[in-house]
């Protein structure tokens, strides 16, 4: 009975499908096919996205999605909203819901969307909103159709071609048309598009976009940015019009004249009580770069951050007399007042803008210039003859003068100039640099308590890591070093002194501590494991079919050197042999050096190189960290002395 029917089922199921349009198909769940159910918490089934340039100053961008939601972790791919402000009018905006079977349940129009402002209560003031839709389902899979048109005098950014804009997200059918003018010129670039079905058309006026039938990615450790492996398709002119301001450009230096002449150009002037001030400190000071510390300092101590999001649609910094009165800003206004400040005790400095991410390095595309969607942050650039260029983060009170870390490091950025922009490259802590290094001793009892004292400097990326322990709470520090030596149980920590090298760009940590039964103790012998201070705990995650390129982004070197002092009743019985590992991914060493019949030195080296590699070397390089787990837990065997 159940057979038949779930026959009966299946052939209604068929014979509905059949039934319907190639449209209405893509609102019941049923005939999504089955390769895009895989690994996916929503499909969308179809997507065009429509971008009209009547005129370099007139842009019509429509949009219909319809997304089947699988799943409540789904829910975050609708992106059913809209950004508005006082030059982006919205002329239709509705969405329609859908059960599985396709069944029309809810309609939604304009008014009925949430209206906010679409910047954080961090920002002082801004006409930027967003209407977006808030709608709790009652049963999954559903569908939802929205359709979106606004109209917009700013035709400066072009939304590119992202059919998938999110892991665990599926794509049956996306399209992507825009339609232009003969006197405008556009420019597209094609990304990571092979073996893909994809269709295009170009002609004179149109360029035309299909692509179907693409699978969930789904995130894997060690791997590029996912900006750097969805397929894309970006989209630029080179004449457009942005809140008033025209433009005609074809490359990067073009594009840094237009920053350069219509959002920089008169903003740096500061009153003449501040630059006496800031004269009168650097008086006597011939070096540049001293003084530029000088003048960073100052901007550390007398400013904060808040974000503005005005001046040529959010492009343009405050000027830096504005920031000079209120004492705060933006990541442009600082970095704009910055450079300000620097001119007036004459050392030059560049505006540049970037793509800040935190762990992922993602460049500018030196080869494809665009007004928008490449850059989302302002940093300073300080040029040196003969030496590496200084990067200045303008936003943080904490960083050291000419530290940056992991959300600007190792990437091209368009650095802006008088002359116009030009791509440069921020600094890359090679692995060398970004070192741990830790000088510890530790004592063992007779009933297996450990007493340790520890010294650890880490520099480059590492001390990236630690700085903002500076300004923890004594409970907070408590906590976090009970849980970097969580493998160590019922730590008590006695002392904690932390110092903050900002002039050499070190972080320094003095820790104390102690716990019961490090040590086991088996009849008349203790097994002790050497590695106390430093143990690596992380072993990457297995994958049976991994789809990734394997992408190691920054290395690091940590250099152990302990001494252990054993405990009085016990002797070495055995211990392990020193090891040596060393392959394309970095190396380690271990070494057991018996000072005397109580005491023994242990030393430690590991290293992992930055690089890129093909997605058949992730077991290998998985299996080094396996290995370094495990001789991280190598142990000595003690036997208690014979009375």
């Amino acid at each position: 009975m159940f057979l038949k029917l779930k026959f009966i089922i299946v052939c209604v199921v068929f014979f509905i499908t059949m039934q319907m349009s190639s449209q209405e198909k893509f609102y019941t769940s049923f005939s999504i096919p089955a390769n895009l159910n895989e690994n996916a918490n929503a499909v969308i089934r179809s997507k065009q996205l429509n971008i009209t340039i009547n005129a370099v100053d007139d842009m019509t961008v429509y949009e219909k999605s319809i997304i089947t939601v699988l799943n409540k972790e789904g829910n975050s791919s609708l992106d059913a909203y809209v950004h508005y402000d006082n030059n982006v009018k919205i002329k239709t905006l509705e969405v329609q819901v859908f059960n599985q079977l396709g069944a029309l349940i809810k309609k939604i129009k304009k008014n009925d969307f949430i209206d906010v402002s679409a910047v954080d209560g961090g920002t002082l003031y801004s006409d930027s909103r967003v209407k977006y839709l808030e709608y709790t389902p009652i049963s999954y899979p559903y569908t939802v159709e929205f359709i979106c048109e606004i109209n917009t005098k700013n035709t400066a950014f072009i939304e590119s071609f992202t059919p998938v804009n999110d892991y665990f997200l599926s794509v049956e059918n996306s399209s992507y048309t825009i339609i232009f003018p003969s006197d405008i010129t556009v420019r597209t670039k094609e990304k990571n598009l092979e073996g893909l079905d994809l269709t295009k058309e170009k002609s004179q006026n149109k360029i035309r976009y299909t692509i179907k039938n693409v699978e969930a990615f789904k995130p894997e450790a060690y791997s590029p940015a996912f900006i750097d492996i969805i397929p894309r398709i970006l989209v630029a002119t080179n004449n457009f019009y942005y809140e008033g301001v025209y433009a005609n450009v074809d490359d990067w230096e073009s594009m840094g004249k237009w920053f350069y002449d219509n959002l920089l150009v008169g903003r740096s002037h500061v009153s003449e009580g501040t630059k006496n001030n800031i004269l009168k400190l650097v008086e006597g000071i011939n070096d540049p770069i001293e003084k530029a510390k000088i003048v960073y300092k100052y901007i550390q101590d007398n400013t904060r951050y808040i974000s503005v999001q005005v001046g040529i649609g959010g492009m343009q910094p405050i000027s830096a007399s504005e920031v000079d009165l209120v004492k705060y800003g933006d990541c442009k206004g600082l970095t704009n007042y910055t450079k300000a400040l620097l001119e007036v005790v004459g050392v030059k400095s560049n505006y540049t803008r970037l793509y800040a991410s935190p762990n992922e390095q993602i460049s500018v595309d030196k080869n494809f210039v665009s007004f928008g969607g490449q850059t989302n942050h302002v940093i300073l650039n300080i040029p040196v003859e003969n030496q590496e260029d200084i990067w200045l983060e303008c936003t943080s009170q904490k960083l050291p003068f000419g530290f940056i870390g992991d959300f600007t490091d190792d990437r091209d950025v368009l650095v802006i100039t008088p002359e116009g922009g030009k791509i440069q490259h921020t600094k890359k802590y090679a692995t060398e640099e970004s070192s741990q290094f830790i000088n510890g001793t530790y004592a063992i009892s007779n009933d297996g308590l450990i007493e340790a004292k520890v010294t650890v400097n880490s520099k480059g990326i590492q001390y990236d890591n630690k700085y903002w322990l500076e300004t923890e709470t004594e409970r907070d520090l408590d906590t976090h070093y009970k849980k970097r030596w969580n493998y160590v149980n019922g730590v008590s920590i006695n002392t904690m002194k932390i110092n903050n090298d900002k002039l050499n760009n070190e972080f320094v940590e003095d820790i104390d501590f102690l716990a019961p039964n490090y040590s086991k103790i088996v009849g008349n012998r203790m097994l002790l494991t050497l590695n106390a201070l430093n143990r690596n705990t992380n072993i990457p995650d297995r994958y049976r079919d991994r789809k990734l390129p394997l992408k190691i982004k920054r290395g690091f070197k940590d250099v152990d050197e302990v001494e252990i002092k054993l405990p009085s009743d016990f002797t070495i019985e055995s211990q392990p042999d020193n090891v040596s590992i060393e392959n394309k991914f970095g190396s380690y060493k271990a070494e057991i050096i018996v000072k005397d019949d109580s005491t023994l030195l242990y030393k430690r080296e590991w290293i992992i190189n930055d690089g890129e590699y093909p997605k058949e070397d992730y077991e290998a390089y998985r299996d080094f960290f396996k290995e370094v787990n495990k001789q991280d837990n190598a142990k000595i065997a003690l036997i208690k002395n014979q009375q």
